[in-house]
């Protein structure tokens, strides 16, 4: 399975981008997508997910009402519109999907990148202040 990312940039602090994900090659149909982002010298970390039966989302608590996922379930794409950016928003920024064996359905879970299979490249988000 191949994950393609799209839609990094440089912008400035208070501008909106809006990253894309399209999986491609897919051996099954994964249950949750998920961002993640890792900044410099920092861990990677969780941004979003969207679980595919009910659309239910989950957030890192530093995004939420700025940030929003959505999936376009029969194209296998997830997206990840980002509003009032922030310096402390840069990142690369990672789309994943959720490997076959699990079903994610709380935070908790959704969350953890060990229930995810496959990883895209990444795309570089850069906020200036």
């Amino acid at each position: 399975e191949q994950l393609i990312e799209s839609g990094g940039g440089l912008v400035q602090a208070g501008d909106s981008l809006r990253l894309s994900c399209t999986a491609s090659g897919l051996r099954f149909r994964a249950n949750a997508m998920a961002w993640f982002r890792q900044a410099p010298g920092l861990e990677r970390e969780f941004v979003a997910a969207i679980r595919r039966n009910e659309g239910g989302t989950f957030y890192t608590d530093s995004v939420k009402g700025r940030f929003t996922i959505s999936r376009e379930t029969a194209q296998d794409t997830v997206h990840l519109q980002m509003r009032d950016l922030k310096a402390e928003d840069t990142a690369v920024y990672y789309c994943a999907t959720e490997g076959p064996l699990t079903a994610c359905s709380s935070y908790g879970a959704c969350s953890d990148e060990r229930v995810y299979a496959d990883w895209g490249q990444g795309t570089q988000v850069t906020v200036a202040a």
